[in-house]
């Protein structure tokens, strides 16, 4: 697993479009908070024909070690190719 921040990325700032296309043209699973506008702009994304690895929406008010324990678990149990294209909200209750 390799995880990176917004910050180490250099993704801060940046709308939401550009850092769906960052995380695709760098084949990286996007874990983001912006659960309000994000889903949006993955199916707009889609629908240009492009493909995404993958978005995981997780709640800023989540403890983030039920979170860190999700990931863990989806890294370990699962292939990146099964979320390609897909947008799921985490923990998955």
């Amino acid at each position: 697993m390799n995880f990176l921040s917004a910050n180490e990325a250099g993704l801060d700032g940046i709308p939401d479009p550009e850092v769906l296309a960052i995380a695709a043209d760098q084949n990286r699973i996007l874990v983001t908070h912006d659960i309000q506008t994000m889903p949006l702009h993955f199916g707009e994304f889609l629908m240009t024909g492009r493909t995404c690895p993958g978005v995981f929406l997780v709640s800023q008010y989540e403890a983030i070690g039920v979170i860190v324990d999700e990931l863990v678990l989806i890294w370990g149990a699962s292939d990146a190719e099964e979320w390609e294209n897909r947008i799921v909200k985490l923990p998955r209750r």
